[in-house]
């Protein structure tokens, strides 16, 4: 059964860090690309970045590059999300997702976790 487990949100102050796993179970993460989108509350949700399959290639939002780091563990089967230098607008419900089209639209995605909220106040 295929299953995607997201974990390490929080509360953080504006200027912390926190790093997201994205942990799968069933099927082999590495095989396809994984994006991460966030949803905050009365908003749509939002891609934020993808790492594909084929070469590893990275894809940021332009409201979170140069602050967060995508990366892929293939021996433990998870995809990390590292958040450097948060900002209160980051503040969200964060997803991770497996698709076979590295692209950030929602709709392209098959399996979806079932988020981690991430709240970034002083």
């Amino acid at each position: 059964q295929v299953h995607l487990a997201e974990s390490g949100g929080g509360l953080v102050q504006p200027g912390g860090s926190l790093r997201l796993s994205c942990a799968a179970s069933g099927f082999t993460l590495d095989y396809y690309v994984i994006g991460w989108f966030r949803q905050a509350p009365g908003k749509e949700r939002e891609g934020v970045s993808y790492i594909s399959n084929s070469d590893g290639s990275t894809y940021y939002s332009n409201s979170v590059k140069g602050r967060f780091t995508i990366s892929r563990d293939n021996a433990r089967n998870t995809v990390y999300l590292q958040m450097n230098s948060l900002k209160p607008e980051d503040t969200a419900v964060y997803y991770c997702a497996t698709g076979n089209l590295a692209a950030v639209v929602a709709g392209v995605y098959d399996y979806w976790g079932q988020g981690t909220q991430v709240t970034v106040s002083s």
